[in-house]
């Protein structure tokens, strides 16, 4: 059915107007009215013109150099959240600054161009990568998304587009393309997407070598269409255009097995003596202490890849003395949050030392890190989280023997050493 004309007509594009259509008449001219349609389009073109001058103006899109945190403030700052890691740390402090004046450079100084500093953490699961990029971004108070590289694809295939990475950004930042520029996105999983085998296959490496390729113009700083709403789902949707020059890529990757190429590769083995004393002294128990580009290569990194993401650390695994800070200094430790949550039913939660080891001992014993330590904690707590919350209870203690019954409870392991 016909929607009913109202009579009127546009002012601005001339168009006639239904009579339950939203218009904007005029302060100052009766009878002149414009439509919600040429309001919408006249947004879109300041937002377009304003990013577009943003986007011009690199120095007017920062924070000035004086209220940006100096490296050590940085690395100040991450030691109240992550317990050691010093050199990851530094790493990421040092890159993070830099990045910073990159943007906060003008370009009429002179010929010098300071590069993207792109970071690649390389560490067990569970040692605080995805804490060290999630703890920046908090501070220094830039939109940050986290992606995973394991669903990415190439396009036309299932999966998810390269671009999708930046269309997170994009809605984290209220779809602000000028802010989303500045922004810094964390690529999790990216040893995932290695090149499966270096042997010529019949069938197409979609999700290894294939997005390795697509991921080259993001890393390196090219005008990028996005969809704004996923272009597999909304392919009729309007692209935005976001250039990644001066986006700060961090990736991270577990890349298990890697410890066997730095071992090659060292001329050492993995387990064994060794009689030269030069590999005497080389640290058996952290080989990824010593990786290097080749390491990531022979992993199955392809080399343009690798020379776009030029700052390379490591995280230590955690020992049993890092997880049991872990457990309880950070100022968001896990036995903080416990004991706030039971402080909102109006109870004093406290543990015993041994409780808090036998909790570190459960987390070494299942290799799962400082990410293990949540879910034995929560299987300890669980039944008390379930009956103390309307009770008149005012203190509760957690003992070793209590912890030990609720984990063996749990169905966890039941070996422990008394």
């Amino acid at each position: 059915m016909a929607k009913k004309n109202s009579g009127h007509t546009c002012s601005f594009c001339g168009g006639p107007m239904s009579a339950d259509a939203v218009v904007v008449p005029s302060p100052l001219e009766p009878g002149v009215l414009i439509c919600s349609d040429c309001v919408a389009g006249i947004s879109d073109l300041l937002r377009d013109v304003a990013n577009e001058k943003h986007r011009r103006s690199g120095s007017d899109a920062v924070k000035s150099m004086d209220e940006v945190p100096t490296p050590r403030e940085i690395n100040d700052y991450l030691n109240q959240y992550v317990i050691g890691q010093d050199s990851a740390k530094r790493y990421l402090s040092v890159a993070v600054y830099n990045h910073y004046k990159r943007l906060a450079q003008k370009k009429e100084d002179d010929d010098v161009d300071i590069e993207k500093s792109n970071i690649i953490i390389v560490g067990p699961t569970g040692t605080g990568k995805t804490l060290l990029a999630k703890t920046i971004a908090r501070l220094l108070d830039v939109p940050f998304t986290i992606v995973d590289a394991t669903v990415l694809t190439e396009a036309g295939y299932v999966g998810e587009d390269i671009e999708s990475l930046l269309t997170r950004l994009l809605q984290v930042a209220d779809y602000d393309v000028a802010k989303a520029e500045r922004g810094i996105v964390f690529i999790d999983e990216i040893d995932k997407i290695a090149r499966k085998s270096d042997n010529p296959s019949i069938t197409r490496d979609v999700s290894g070598e294939g997005v390795q390729q697509g991921l080259l113009k993001l890393l390196e700083g090219s005008i990028v269409n996005v969809p704004p709403q996923g272009g597999r789902k909304h392919p009729e949707a309007k692209m935005i255009q976001v250039d990644t020059k001066n986006i700060l890529f961090i990736c991270g990757g577990a890349f298990d097995g890697i410890e066997r190429k730095i071992a090659n590769r060292l001329n050492t083995h993995v387990v064994g003596y060794a009689t030269d004393s030069n590999k005497q002294k080389i640290k058996r128990d952290n080989y990824l202490s010593y990786v290097a580009p080749q390491d990531l290569k022979s992993f199955g990194l392809i080399p343009e890849i690798i020379g776009r993401l030029p700052i390379l650390t490591h995280l230590d695994p955690l020992d049993r003395d890092a997880l049991l800070r872990v457990l309880t200094e950070p100022k968001n430790a896990i036995i903080k949050q416990y004991q706030k949550m039971f402080k909102m039913d109006g109870v004093e939660l406290t543990f015993d030392s041994d409780a808090l080891e036998l909790i570190v001992d459960k987390a070494i014993e299942y290799k799962l890190g400082a990410r293990g330590l949540r879910s034995i904690v929560e299987s300890i707590m669980v039944d008390m989280m379930y009956d103390i919350p309307g009770t008149d209870t005012k203190k509760l203690n957690i003992t070793r023997d209590y912890a030990l019954g609720q984990i063996q409870k749990a169905h966890f392991e039941t070996d422990i050493v008394q």
